[in-house]
């Protein structure tokens, strides 16, 4: 099956979506190198578009999508633990660990957040440090903050570029 991808613009700058034309693969920030054998295909992610709009309006607290999630198993039970942190809501890396059993891996689910191929939509800007305060992320700590200044109450204007 080919790799298709589309791209959209966003309050927090353009995003790239990649799929297959069945399941999203990927939804990655401005930065994203595009390969030679992606084919652009905007049709392909009609239901993604729809939804990552609504969210950026106030008017969609999940997705309701088909993945194509894949990486170890240890990056897949992280990322579906990131699933099911409710809008507007944040957990630490510790809890994030302690849920898996793994109380010692907090590092480790830091390493599998940072390879989530689906941001937003798996939504790993919702994990803080267990200080409460705002770390690492691989669309930058503006991005992240606006994130869950959406979730906290909208925003009215775009905040990032």
């Amino acid at each position: 099956m080919s790799t298709l991808y589309t791209t959209m613009d966003s309050p927090v700058g353009e995003l790239t979506l990649v799929g297959d034309g069945v399941s999203l693969h990927g939804v990655s920030f401005p930065g994203v190198r595009l390969r030679p054998e992606w084919k652009r295909s905007d049709g392909a992610f009609t239901h993604a578009l729809t939804q990552l709009g609504e969210y950026f309006d106030g008017q969609r607290r999940e997705f309701d999508l088909p993945l194509g999630m894949r990486g170890p198993a240890f990056d897949l039970a992280v990322w579906r633990l990131l699933e099911r942190i409710p809008y507007g809501e944040t957990r630490s890396y510790g809890e994030l660990a302690r849920a898996l059993g793994r109380p010692d891996r907090a590092r480790a689910v830091g390493g599998a957040n940072a390879r989530n191929p689906l941001a937003i939509v798996v939504p790993c800007h919702r994990v803080i440090g267990s200080d409460g305060s705002l770390t690492g992320y691989g669309g930058g700590l503006e991005r992240k903050r606006a994130l869950l200044a959406l979730e906290q109450g909208g925003w009215q204007q775009r905040l990032c570029a």
